[in-house]
């Protein structure tokens, strides 16, 4: 019989148990990562294909040119998206969902789905809020 792995802490020597600070802490820099407003839509707009980067500014309003550089250089960091330079003048450089990334696609238009068909809730909730602390 093959003993039980089990996994420990570095700084503890003890059994990490699931759930567990340094776990939180993982699994927060990459909701931060795939949670933000310009990952969400930079991963929607390229779930039918690649773009390419001026088209995907184009696209989505208000982004500057810095943030859409950072958020795909992030995406691309964390295996999400993929950057192809073709040897063009000028260069033609297109970004694609990985296949991670087009697993992530799929609840993220779960989660846009949800927000659309609870959007009045949410605006007349918003409203009560208001009104009740306008005071």
């Amino acid at each position: 019989m093959e003993p039980e792995h089990i996994d420990v802490t570095a700084e503890t020597g003890l059994p990490r148990q699931p759930g567990t600070h340094q776990d939180c802490r993982g699994v927060a820099s990459v909701l931060s990562r795939v949670g933000d407003k310009w990952s969400v839509l930079v991963v929607m707009l390229l779930r039918d294909g690649p773009r390419r980067f001026n088209e995907l500014k184009r696209i989505i309003n208000g982004i500057s040119q810095r943030m859409l550089t950072l958020t795909l250089r992030g995406l691309e960091r964390d295996g999400l998206v993929t950057r192809t330079v073709f040897p063009t003048i000028p260069p033609r450089v297109d970004y694609e969902l990985t296949d991670l990334g087009r697993g992530l696609a799929v609840p993220v238009m779960a989660l846009g789905e949800w927000a659309f068909a609870h959007l009045p809730e949410i605006e007349g909730a918003r409203n009560d809020f208001d009104a009740r602390n306008a005071e």
